[in-house]
């Protein structure tokens, strides 16, 4: 099964830089954000931009410095497509990354009820063409981690992704919430989105976004990890300086036997501002053609 975009050249520069933005560094080698060459404590450690309201302002570019998926060695992205030349083989990708994503190594895995395993096994040999990323679909949240780039007013706050997340997979997204709701109305919950209907409250200095009104069609992460329309996500973000703690428990009672907290991630302020182009076009075809279970 192929996929045409017809924005190949700016999703793969796209790709490379999300790849290079979400990989863990050692705090000695961490992105310098406002302090230079700082290591995360010092990040930590410098003054909180707050709004008028008094809240910390998350407004910024933002990039992965330490945390996510645990698990999956040699620097792993994506493998390579018999048809390309210029990813990276010294891992020998095209016969191991199947085996070795970081969503199927990290011991941190959705627990699903005991009569779903043999769905999410059945989804996960068929990820060639029962992954919604190979039908063009968004990744949505959680699947497409954490915000790139984030304006925050005291009325409202606007989170952009970039493409490329869960190795190569997904497109620049974006999602506005407002701060003049408390509660989700009864319709929320029939909204069937990818990044769900969000209420945006406080604890303390931690924004916490409250999400429901999913569309079933996205999955938690590669490997078939599938989930249902019931699903409920809660974000929590906490700036603590030139960082940011990012935080994710999933919810969905009809298929898990308990929430799943993922791991969190620590995300230090770019020097640059990250700018994110127009979502590109993508169209699948031959999907009906796939015979192969090879993975991806």
């Amino acid at each position: 099964m192929r996929m045409r975009s017809v924005s190949g050249a700016t999703f793969a520069a796209a790709s490379v830089a999300i790849l290079l933005s979400f990989v863990a560094l050692p705090s000695s080698a961490q992105p310098g954000g406002r302090g230079g060459g700082a290591n995360l404590d010092e990040l930590a450690a410098m003054p909180t931009p707050r709004l008028a309201n008094g809240k910390p302002d998350l407004t910024g570019s933002w990039g992965t410095a330490s945390g996510g998926y645990r698990g999956a060695g040699g620097g792993m992205f994506r493998r390579c497509t018999p048809f390309q030349d210029n990813c990276m083989e010294w891992t020998n990708q095209s016969a191991d990354y199947t085996f070795m994503h970081v969503s199927r190594q990290d011991p941190n895995r959705p627990l699903y009820k005991p009569e779903y395993w043999d769905k999410v096994q059945a989804l996960d040999m068929w990820t060639n063409r029962d992954d919604p990323v190979m039908t063009c679909l968004p990744l949505g949240i959680p699947r497409q981690g954490p915000p790139r780039r984030i304006f925050h007013t005291d009325a409202d706050i606007t989170m952009f992704w970039s493409g490329g997340g869960d190795g190569g997979g997904g497109y620049n997204e974006f999602r506005m919430t407002p701060f003049s709701r408390t509660e989700h109305s009864e319709n929320d919950a029939y909204a069937f989105s990818y990044f769900g209907v969000g209420v945006a409250s406080w604890e303390g200095d931690t924004l916490v976004i409250e999400s429901i009104g999913f569309s079933d069609e996205t999955w938690l992460g590669r490997g078939g990890y599938f989930h249902t329309d019931q699903m409920k996500i809660i974000e929590r973000y906490t700036r603590q300086g030139n960082t940011m703690v990012y935080e994710v428990t999933v919810e969905d009672p009809e298929v898990l036997v308990e929430p799943w907290v993922m791991n969190r991630r620590i995300l230090s302020l770019s020097n640059n501002a990250t700018i994110i182009a127009e979502r590109g076009a993508c169209t699948d075809v031959e999907l009906g053609e796939v015979s192969s279970q090879w993975r991806h």
